[in-house]
């Protein structure tokens, strides 16, 4: 798993264009002010049994780190396939982030998720200090 995360001021997002037929059709735009903003990349190595788990606790307790360190309790996560590595099925991705959502939701996070199967257009206003762009590679 990969993910490429933003401490940003601003997020706006807007469904563009689909990319997965099967997906339900959506015209989605939204806009989130001081958040964390993550984006996934989900691999096809991750989708074994036994890996699944060794990333996805990885992948919760980077995105509270660095939600905390700028005591940002809102979060944008965005299915991103395009970080490197071969992607894992969509089916998979989609419950994976389902699935971090959940949990950061019980954890009392405000999360947001963009429209799966979606490209979107942005607007990113992001801090300039280094931690406000953090690459994270979790195997």
């Amino acid at each position: 798993m990969r993910l490429l995360c933003f401490q940003a001021k601003r997020f706006r997002w807007k469904s563009f264009s689909k990319t997965l037929p099967d997906v339900r059709d959506q015209e989605v735009e939204e806009e989130v002010e001081e958040t964390l903003v993550v984006f996934i990349h989900a691999e096809s190595a991750d989708e074994a049994s036994e890996r699944r788990n060794s990333v996805l606790r990885p992948a919760l307790k980077h995105i509270k780190w660095l939600a905390n360190k700028r005591k940002l309790t809102n979060v944008v996560l965005h299915s991103f396939a395009h970080l490197g590595g071969e992607a894992a099925a969509p089916g998979f991705t989609e419950g994976l982030i389902e699935e971090i959502a959940q949990r950061l939701r019980s954890a009392d996070y405000d999360v947001r998720l963009t429209p799966f199967g979606y490209f979107c257009e942005w607007d990113l206003s992001v801090y300039g200090d280094s931690l406000a762009k953090v690459w994270k590679e979790i195997h």
